[in-house]
């Protein structure tokens, strides 16, 4: 378990749209990312995203290069040196080959779509300038989607009946951000209360060829609404429904598992119930914390004040303008697990405070 403090701002899920692209790329263990640029780019965000990934104490180095495109490139052109670099990373036998293009690439006119087509490897590429008003964001999601079409149709047999039935996708997990693994491993409790399994982290810890089991779920689960673009897609492309979030809060996550199970053609009663009294289990183990004053200061139009006050009145919190101020960790805790690790943030700050 990584003991790093939970950080309480959006700073780790900033960056430009290469950024959020190749937090996407990366997660596929058998790929190379080449970063069709000047070395910068590739080296600015190879630092970013090896420091993130040794935060979340996985000693992994993603397989990531640069194009290296020259100022003699800039003017006439980086095409010859992206295709020098995909044939350098092609003899290595990856399973896939990633090309992101960079703001330095697509201003100066690269054609970097044939060049991959006219490669003679397998090659996906993801335009990913954000010159023109792209972000992390919209890298993340467009990332996916190409990575998406890479998946074989599949037409169900009675064999994979069961399989399609009885698991989920877990589609756009931030590789970056803090406490994936334990979202993870929440979101997977829950769903086994319905007796679902995971089918595929999409795109987390992955290979090539997990990719071919996309289309096989009854049901695709989106880490947050802003995914909704990759949901549609994959809803287009496969047929399959989709789930727009993570569970956030008390009533959201019995929402969730309600969803789950109606979306999943399952009865949700024994799960739901089950679950509402773990959490009534968690809030009594914070009994000493009722009648505590506390401040919140998270803007009342704020999506996540709801369910901070949600989570405050059922332990019996007490609002005062003198209360402690309460520390919630971006981005807000997923599940009832989640909660429960809040909460623990909450006891020893009143503690500390109280001292």
């Amino acid at each position: 378990m990584s003991l790093n403090p939970l950080p309480l701002s959006i700073s780790r899920t900033g960056g430009c749209t290469l950024t959020g692209a190749l937090s996407v790329t990366t997660g596929i263990n058998d790929s190379v990312t080449i970063i069709h640029g000047p070395a910068g780019c590739a080296h600015h965000n190879f630092s970013l995203l090896h420091a993130t990934i040794l935060d979340n104490d996985c000693h992994i180095i993603p397989k990531v290069m640069s194009s290296g495109v020259s100022e003699h490139d800039v003017i006439f052109g980086g095409e010859e040196a992206l295709m020098r670099a995909i044939m350098e990373v092609s003899s290595g036998d990856p399973g896939i080959i990633f090309v992101l293009s960079t703001c330095i690439t697509e201003t100066i006119g690269d054609d970097v779509l044939t060049v991959t087509q006219n490669a003679g490897v397998p090659v996906c590429m993801v335009p990913t300038g954000g010159f023109i008003g792209g972000d992390f964001e919209k890298g993340f999601s467009s990332a996916l989607i190409a990575v998406s079409n890479l998946a074989l149709p599949v037409h169900p047999t009675p064999s994979c009946n069961q399989q399609v039935r009885g698991s989920v996708n877990l589609i756009g997990e931030k590789n970056l951000e803090y406490e994936v693994e334990q979202n993870f491993l929440e979101v997977k409790r829950l769903v086994s209360l319905l007796d679902l399994t995971i089918n595929l982290r999409f795109a987390h810890n992955i290979t090539r060829s997990d990719i071919n089991r996309l289309p096989l779920a009854s049901l695709n689960i989106l880490r947050e609404p802003a995914l909704s673009g990759v949901g549609d897609h994959l809803q287009s492309m496969f047929g399959t429904p989709y789930i727009s979030s993570f569970p956030l809060g008390i009533s959201g996550t019995l929402s969730f598992v309600r969803n789950v199970a109606v979306r999943s053609g399952l009865s949700p009663d024994e799960a739901f119930d089950s679950e509402k009294e773990h959490q009534e289990e968690i809030f009594e183990g914070f009994s000493d914390l009722r009648e505590a004053l506390v401040r919140l200061t998270i803007p009342a139009e704020n999506p996540e004040y709801p369910l901070i006050k949600e989570i405050s009145r059922a332990i019996g919190l007490r609002e005062s303008p003198d209360g402690t101020v309460l520390p919630v960790p971006y981005p807000f805790p997923v599940g009832t697990s989640g909660i429960k690790r809040m909460l623990h943030l909450w006891r020893r700050t009143l503690t500390c405070r109280a001292a």
